[in-house]
């Protein structure tokens, strides 16, 4: 019940992000989410999005479309690599820290991961954490903390527009997944 209130009460205060609440590249994410509630779309991804990674065989989540372009594996392992650090941002922006942020390198990332190398199972089952983790943190967050800004990457954030782009991510991904790989 407790949860409840409190989700309640950052549900009045979040909205949608408005233009100048991060960089416009970041707004590729962000405007993959159509509903005002990034609360329930995180946590209605966490159910979908390992659901339609389970439908993929050990075979396929190797596949590349292009020798350049990640495989499936490396892309769930991008996913959950930036949902941790999206997810990390807003936390230490939301709690008041000021310090700036440095930037994520995905492709840094993403060759040192060797995501290839593990079971897709384990992929999916990670994914399955990562996101609950980002769904506490919103669905706890307080109101006046969706507001609060920082700088990551050398460009402003707002703490509600980190849990768009979150949301978004997870989108623009699934469906870059059902339209090139599959």
């Amino acid at each position: 019940m407790k949860a409840e209130r409190k989700l309640e009460e950052a549900d009045f205060a979040i909205g949608r992000p408005n233009t100048h609440e991060a960089a416009p590249y970041y707004f590729t994410y962000i405007n993959q989410v159509t509903d005002d509630d990034v609360v329930s779309l995180l946590e209605k991804q966490s159910q979908e999005a390992p659901a339609f990674f389970a439908t993929i065989s050990a075979e396929k989540s190797l596949y590349r479309y292009a020798p350049d372009k990640w495989s499936i594996r490396e892309t769930v392992g991008h996913l959950n690599d930036a949902e941790r650090v999206f997810a990390h941002r807003a936390l230490w922006f939301a709690r008041g820290h000021e310090s700036a942020l440095p930037s994520f390198e995905q492709n840094i990332a993403a060759s040192n991961a060797k995501a290839d190398q593990i079971e897709w199972a384990e992929h999916i089952e990670e994914f399955r954490h990562v996101h609950l983790s980002s769904v506490s943190l919103f669905r706890n967050m307080p109101a006046d903390a969706w507001m609060r800004r920082g700088t990551a990457s050398g460009n402003s954030f707002t703490v509600r527009s980190l849990a768009f782009i979150i949301a978004g991510h997870v989108t623009h991904h699934v469906k870059i997944l059902r339209e090139r790989y599959l």
